[in-house]
Formats: structure tokens, sequence, C-alpha cells
């Protein structure tokens, strides 16, 4: 018997016990063991039977093998997910900004306690990512990795480009539709794609990638104009999260990108996530799919829960190493054709001027 802890009852921790509870006899049959939800941990009372409000009944409770955090930041969440791991609880998660910031150190303590902290979640959602590139492309050198990885940004670009809208009413639609928050800063900043590239960059190449090391530009300064001239000469423009090996390190970056219509990338519209791995033996695989949301999310960290229970006293194989000096290298470095708004294409960067980077 498994039972399991979920400590957050908004958005995602609602939809963990929606799908864990429809699913408890299925579940439990894949884990090879019997798994139930035994709490459900907020600050304020809910009407649940599973329903409590101090950490300590978690933390001291034998019975329970897993914790879900679902609570977002990198404040509490690092403490409850610190506390549960030193217990010897494994740790499932699909908290981007905790994972980006404090991955390494919380995959190293889960060592430490021969448990094992899981994020299916943090960076596609319902897209199954982080298992592939641990574990499907484990016979790959990784070349590169890269891809849409916000549906909000992704869902506004498809507006302005099918519906020839400004920014500013593209934003708006979005927000009415409920893909943008009412503060859509990490959104449309594009610190939520930095977040995500940093954990599939830790991932695919071996390092510890921190977000406040990676160059990252949103896609407020994009115009309809810029939309219009991209279109007409056979380009999407696509929000797109990059790292990619060089030959004294690795380079990871965000930036507005203009994607030819050859590349995959290029058809993936509204609100869905894709991501592209790029290996020595197996060349490009894509995942595609909705990237956020209460239940796609939900799928993954319920699979997580899943694999969590099957390794019960055992660790997966599964971390990196903590950051490198001078292994990130400027993208300023990347040979690169340019979009310059106003003068074409060219072969370096103009300072001072609205550009983007042309996906070759």
């Amino acid at each position: 018997m498994s039972k399991i802890a979920i400590i957050g009852h908004g958005t995602v921790g609602s939809g963990v016990s929606e799908v864990l509870r429809g699913g408890a006899e299925l579940f439990s049959r894949r884990a090879g063991r019997d798994v139930s939800l035994k709490y459900i941990l907020d600050i304020n009372p809910i009407d649940d039977p599973c329903g409590i409000t101090d950490f300590s009944t978690i933390l001291n409770d034998p019975e329970v093998d897993v914790v879900v955090e679902t609570v977002g930041g990198a404040t509490h969440a690092l403490d409850y997910t610190r506390a549960a791991l030193n217990a010897h609880k494994s740790v499932i998660s699909s908290n981007k900004e905790l994972v980006a910031t404090y991955g390494d150190e919380l995959l190293a303590l889960a060592h430490e306690s021969n448990v094992n902290y899981l994020f299916e979640g943090a960076v596609g959602g319902g897209i199954p990512i982080i298992r592939p590139i641990s574990q499907c492309l484990l016979a790959n050198r990784l070349e590169e990795v890269y891809g849409i990885l916000n549906g909000t940004t992704n869902f506004i670009l498809t507006k302005m480009t099918d519906e020839r809208m400004d920014f500013a009413p593209a934003l708006k639609r979005a927000q009415e539709l409920g893909y943008a928050e009412r503060d859509p800063a990490d959104d449309i900043s594009g610190k939520d794609v930095c977040r995500k590239i940093c954990i599939l960059a830790s991932l695919a190449f071996g390092h510890h990638v921190y977000p406040d090391d990676v160059p990252t530009t949103g896609v407020e300064d994009i115009t309809a104009e810029d939309i219009i001239w991209a279109k007409s000469k056979g380009y999407a423009v696509k929000l797109i999260g990059r790292a990619v090996r060089v030959e004294d390190g690795i380079s990871a970056y965000v930036a507005p990108h203009l994607i030819p219509k050859s590349n995959l990338l290029a058809g993936v519209g509204d609100v869905y996530n894709a991501i592209i791995t790029c290996g020595d033996t197996v060349g490009d695989v894509m995942f595609y799919g909705r990237g956020a949301g209460k239940l796609p999310t939900a799928s993954a960290v319920v699979a997580d829960i899943i694999d969590a229970v099957k390794h019960k006293n055992e660790r997966k194989y599964f971390d990196w190493s903590p950051a490198k000096s001078g292994w990130l290298i400027p993208p300023d470095e990347l040979k690169s054709q340019w979009y310059v708004r106003g003068e074409g294409l060219c072969d370096e960067k103009p300072n001072g001027k609205f550009a983007m980077r042309v996906l070759l």
C-alpha cells in the first residue's frame, strides 16, 4: 500500500486529486501495489475528507510514500520539498521554477535519501519529454533540444498570423479565453520558456543550467508587420527555447525566431507546444501536444506517482551534475541569419534594432 499526499489545491493540485481518485484501481494495478490519496494540504481549509492544513501531519506519517508538490514558486515549495526528501519520501512536482533553480540540489538530496524526485509535468505539461530524454534516448549523444514551450505566446502569435491582429488585442483575446493570466509577464517576457529550456538543457547535456545565465527575449516587441513580412517570405514567427551543443560547451537562450515552413514547428499553432530533440543516432524527434492545463499536467504528475510507487525503496538513476564554470557559451557566438526590421536579412545582429534569428 502506498499513500499519497498533495500539497496545494489549486489548478494542478485539484487536477491530480481528480485523476488519482478516478483511476485508483487502474493505477494500483500499473504500480504493482495499492495507491490511494490520503492528504490534501492547503493553507485554507477545503471541503474534502482528505483536507488538512498542517504539513507536519504529512511529514510524520510513515504511511505516506509520495508527496506531490503543486504549490508553485521557489520559496515555500522548496521548504516542503527539502523536508519531504529528508523524511525519505519521494516528491513529484510540476514546478518549473523550482526545478530550474534548485534541480541539482534536490536530485542530490533524493539520491542521499534513496527516494525519487520526479517532474515530468514541469516542462511539457501533458507532453512526455523528461522520460524520453532520460530513458528512451540514452543511446544518443544529444546535439540540440529546442521548441515551442509556452502555449500562451504561441496562441498570441497564431492570432497575429491568422487574423492579422496586433500584439495587444491578441494578448487580450488570450486572457479572455483563459490562456493568459491577468498578469502575463512570465509568459510574454519569455521567463516561463527560460525555466523550461534550463531543465531540458540540464537533462540533455548533464550540467545544471540556471535561468539567470540564459539570455531571454520575449514577444512584446513583435508587430503585425513583422508577422506579415515573415509569412510573405515563407516563415512563421515562434518564440523558441533552444539549447545546442557547441565545441567547448553548450549555448542556451530564448528568443523569437523565423521558422521556415519546412520545419515542423512552423505548423504548431494555437496553445499547442512542440519540442524537438536532435540525436546523433536517431536524428530529429518531435514531441507535440498541449503543454499546460489542469488535466494534461495532472496526467504527467500521476504518471510520476505511479513510477515512484513502482520504484519504492530504490532510486531511478536520473540526475545531472552541478553547474560547470565556463561551459555556457553566449548565443551571440552562434552563426545565424537575422531578420532586422526594415533591413531584411544579414549575417550579424545589429545593435539597437529589433531582430529575430532565422532558425536554419
